[in-house]
């Protein structure tokens, strides 16, 4: 297995400089990593920088709370300043009050406005129950969005092999799984592979791959 070939070079720190940015580009490509993840303040900047990874911005980031509006003007202007998928974060607070409609209309909406481009949908499956963890897996089938993704890295734990085992056993191939927060070995990420996951979001990548 190529590890590289799964990992989304991941900087997404608010005091991000450019020339982090610049940095994390050159590495993506030398390495030749799937993809690098950042802020979509950004986006346009790495745009002029990647020729073979793929350019990931994040939409709503991190708390997914913003109306649907800006959510969907955000991931509009980031690809059309270069971005090629879309990792949107999920409405967590709606979805706790279970008012799984505007969850869903949200997800749809930025899955529309970042055509014909993946979205990759974030969960934050720390704050969420089993039974939760189910049921966001059918909402985020139900938006066209093409992957689920476990968490932010921002909140208190990030990936964990059972979720990801759990979401494949519910998605299949319907959709493609990203696994992120808190791997930072080789090893974290074969087993998330292992159990299912199609990408991996780290910014220990070099590390990884070493």
């Amino acid at each position: 297995m190529n590890i590289a070939d799964y990992i989304d070079h991941t900087l997404l720190k608010s005091d991000a400089t450019k020339e982090d940015i610049i940095k994390l580009c050159k590495e993506a490509e030398e390495y030749k990593l799937k993809g690098v993840c950042i802020n979509s303040s950004y986006v346009q900047l790495a745009s002029k920088l990647l020729d073979k990874s793929i350019l990931v911005s994040v939409v709503g980031f991190p708390l997914g709370a913003n109306i649907t509006l800006v959510k969907a003007l955000e991931s509009e202007m980031a690809v059309k300043n270069g971005a090629r998928e879309i990792d949107m974060v999920m409405n967590i607070g709606f979805f706790k009050s279970q008012d799984y409609k505007k969850v869903l209309d949200d997800m749809k909406e930025v899955v529309k406005a970042s055509s014909p481009y993946p979205v990759k949908v974030i969960v934050e499956t720390c704050l969420l129950n089993e039974e939760e963890k189910i049921k966001v897996c059918h909402l985020v089938l139900d938006s066209g969005a093409s992957f689920i993704k476990t968490s932010t890295g921002f909140s208190f734990k990030g990936a964990d092999i059972q979720d990801i085992k759990l979401f494949k056993s519910i998605v299949k191939d319907d959709l493609k799984i990203k696994a992120s927060g808190g791997i930072r070995t080789k090893e974290d990420a074969i087993k998330m592979i292992e159990a299912g996951a199609d990408r991996i979001g780290a910014s220990a990548s070099l590390k990884i791959i070493s």
